[in-house]
């Protein structure tokens, strides 16, 4: 999700519309294959899925691996918080 043109892509998908290769190349500056490349990362890393309609992938967003991250970084961040309040009353004292 740290490169720019995976983002991208996920940001296409988050609707939760199927979309082909070619519909995803659009308005891209990189080659449908290259695009195919970074599909292919993402769904090596589970956050998309494809499937063959006709000739064509269709690939769709697999938002459970995100929500996780969610989770994971919600936690973090209120251990943060947590942290800094205890420290502000700490100093403050």
């Amino acid at each position: 999700m740290g490169d720019r043109t995976r983002l991208s892509l996920l940001m296409k998908l988050s609707d939760g519309q199927m979309r082909s290769i070619a519909n995803l190349s659009v308005d891209t500056e990189i080659t449908r294959q290259a695009v195919t490349k970074h599909l292919r990362v993402l769904e090596s890393a589970g956050l998309v899925k494809s499937s063959r309609v006709g000739r064509e992938s269709q690939f769709t967003l697999q938002p459970e691996p995100i929500a996780e991250i969610k989770s994971y970084l919600d936690e973090v961040s209120q251990q943060w918080d947590d942290a800094l309040s205890r420290l502000r009353a700490f100093v403050e004292r």
